[in-house]
C-alpha cells in the first residue's frame, strides 16, 4: 500500500520548502501490514507558524504544536490531515499529560516520547522507514511492546497501558513479557486516569475482533479490578445444569461469540454484563442452585458501572434494557402474540434485533452447540407478525369508548363488530387509519347489519392465514 495522495502533497510541499516531514504512528503501522489506514498524521521539524503559513487552510489550538490542515479531497478520511513539530516530553506528573513539550530536532528524537513499538515508525516519500526501537520486527513476531523501558512508559502515562492491551485485542497480538509485567506493576495507576479516558480504551477493546482476549488480559494484569470490579465477582462461580462453565467463563465467552460476529457495541457489552449479579443472586449450590432475578439486579449494576464510565445515556439505556430482558421466556405453543407484543413494549421495537443477538450469545456461552435453534426463529417469526400486524383492534386510532361516545349507543357486541369492520377496512387501505375517518365509518356502520358487520370477520381470518404462510416461509418455519 502506497501513501496517500492527499498525505504525499503535504510531505513534498514542506519537503520542497525545505523541511524533513514523516508519516507516522498508527498510519504507518497499517500500511506495513497491508492495512487501510483510518487516519493519517505527519510529523516535520516546522514549526507550527510556518506550518500555517505553507497551509494557509489551517487551524492551530493546541498546547502540542499540532496543526490541523483541511484539505479538498473526496475522501474522508484525509478531510484533515494532523501535522505535529517533532517534540520532546517532560516528566508527567498527573500520569497522563506531560508537564512540559518541548520542540526537537529529529524524527528519531519524536519516535523515543511514543508509547508501542509497532506506533514508533515513520516513513518519507522516499518510503525509507524510520525504525529505531524494531517496530517492524515485533509486527512481523506479532509482538505489543512499549518503546525502551515499559516501566517508564507506563509510570509516564497509566493509559497506555490500556492502549497495550487494546492494541493486542484489535490485532491479535501477545504482549512482550517485559511490557506485560510492566502492566502489572502499574495497573493501580490507571485510578488515576479520567473516566472518559479509561472508557474511550475500553469501548475500543471491547470493539475489537479479539474482545474477550483484551477482557481476560485486563484481569490477567490486574486491571479490570479498577475498571468493572463487579465483572470479576463471576471468576470461580459455578452454575447449575444449564451452564457448563462458570459465570466468568460465560461471560466471556457469549462476549467472544458476539464479537467474532461482529455485533454492535451495546449487544457486546451487554454480553459481557448479561450474567453480572449472578454471583450476588446465586442461592443453593450444585445442579440447582438458582440466579432468581439477576436479570433485574444485573440491569441496575449495569447502569451503575455504565454511569461510572460515563458513557452517554443512549448507549448506556440501550445495554441496560438487553441486559433487563435477556431472561425473556418464549416456548412455542404456550407464549401467545400478547406476550411478544408485551417483550416489544419494554425491550422496544428498535432493540429487538439487538436482544436476538444477546440471545445468540448467551445460548453459545453456555455450551450449546446452536445459536438459533427452531424456537429463536419461531419467535423471530412471531416478532415480525406482531410488529407488522394490523389484524389488532388495538392498532386502530379509536377504541370502543370513542365509538360509543361518538355514536351515543350502549356497550354491547355490536361495538366489537364495528371496531373488528374498521379493522377489515384499514388492512385493506393503512391510510384509513385515521381518527376523524374512522368515526365518520363508525357512523355510516351504525346502520349495518349484523350479517354485513360479521363477513368483516371472515375477512381478518383470511388475511391472517395469508400472513402466516408468508413469514413462516421467511423464518423456516
Amino acid at each position: 500500500m502506497e501513501i496517500h495522495p492527499e498525505v504525499r502533497t503535504i510531505l513534498k510541499t514542506l519537503e520542497d520548502d525545505g523541511h524533513r516531514a514523516y508519516t507516522v504512528g498508527g498510519c504507518v503501522r497499517d500500511l506495513l501490514m497491508g492495512r487501510p489506514p483510518t487516519d493519517w498524521d505527519v510529523a516535520t521539524d516546522a514549526s507550527p507558524e510556518q506550518l500555517q503559513k505553507l497551509f494557509p487552510d489551517s487551524f492551530y489550538d493546541n498546547a502540542f504544536g499540532t496543526v490541523t490542515i483541511k484539505t479538498r479531497s473526496e475522501d474522508p478520511i484525509v478531510w484533515t490531515v494532523q501535522v505535529t513539530p517533532f517534540r520532546t516530553e517532560g516528566t508527567y506528573s498527573d500520569k497522563r499529560h506531560p508537564d512540559t513539550v518541548a520542540f526537537a530536532k529529529t524524527i528519531e528524537e519524536d519516535l523515543s516520547r511514543r508509547d508501542l513499538t509497532i506506533n514508533a515508525m515513520a516513513m518519507g516519500l522516499d518510503g525509507i522507514l524510520v525504525d529505531p526501537y524494531g517496530g517492524h520486527t515485533d509486527l512481523d513476531a506479532r509482538l505489543v511492546r512499549a518503546v525502551g523501558e515499559a516501566s517508564e512508559r507506563f509510570a509516564e502515562d497509566a493509559l497506555r497501558m490500556m492502549r497495550a492491551i487494546r492494541f493486542a485485542a484489535t490485532l491479535d497480538f501477545a504482549i512482550e513479557d517485559r511490557t506485560l509485567k510492566a502492566i502489572t506493576e502499574h495497573a493501580p495507576d490507571i485510578a488515576a486516569i479520567s473516566p472518559e479516558r479509561v472508557r474511550d480504551e475500553l469501548t475500543k477493546t471491547i470493539d475489537a475482533p479479539r474482545a474477550a482476549q483484551g477482557i481476560q488480559l485486563l484481569e490477567d494484569v490486574g486491571l479490570l479490578a479498577f475498571i468493572i470490579p463487579e465483572l470479576r465477582e463471576g471468576i470461580g462461580v459455578e452454575q447449575n445444569l444449564h451452564h457448563v462453565y462458570t459465570v466468568w467463563e460465560h461471560n466471556l465467552r457469549s462476549l467472544d461469540y458476539v464479537a467474532r460476529k461482529g455485533y454492535s457495541f451495546p449487544v457486546r457489552m451487554a454480553a459481557l454484563l448479561h450474567d453480572v449479579a449472578k454471583p450476588r443472586t446465586k442461592r443453593g449450590e450444585g445442579r440447582h442452585c438458582t440466579f432468581y432475578a439477576h436479570d433485574a439486579v444485573g440491569a441496575k449494576l449495569t447502569r451503575a458501572i455504565m454511569d461510572r464510565l460515563h458513557y452517554p445515556r443512549e448507549v448506556s439505556d440501550r445495554v441496560v434494557r438487553l441486559v433487563r430482558y435477556h431472561m425473556f421466556y418464549y416456548n412455542v405453543g404456550e407464549v401467545t402474540a400478547s406476550s411478544v407484543r408485551r417483550l416489544l413494549a419494554n425491550i422496544g421495537p428498535e432493540n429487538v434485533d439487538d436482544l436476538l443477538k444477546l440471545r445468540e450469545g448467551d445460548r453459545i456461552g453456555s455450551g450449546t452447540p446452536k445459536a438459533v435453534p427452531y424456537k429463536l426463529r419461531h419467535l423471530k417469526y412471531m416478532i415480525d407478525k406482531v410488529s407488522n400486524d394490523p389484524i389488532s383492534v388495538k392498532m386502530l386510532r379509536v377504541d370502543g369508548t370513542d365509538i360509543m361516545t361518538g355514536l351515543e349507543i350502549p356497550p354491547g357486541p355490536k361495538i366489537g363488530l364495528i371496531l373488528n369492520t374498521l379493522l377489515a377496512e384499514v388492512l385493506d387501505d393503512p391510510s384509513k387509519n385515521e381518527r376523524d375517518m374512522l368515526l365518520a365509518r363508525a357512523r355510516e356502520l351504525n346502520g349495518s347489519s349484523a350479517t354485513d358487520l360479521q363477513n368483516a370477520l371472515e375477512r381478518i381470518e383470511r388475511a391472517r392465514d395469508e400472513e402466516d404462510k408468508e413469514r413462516m416461509k421467511k423464518f423456516y418455519v
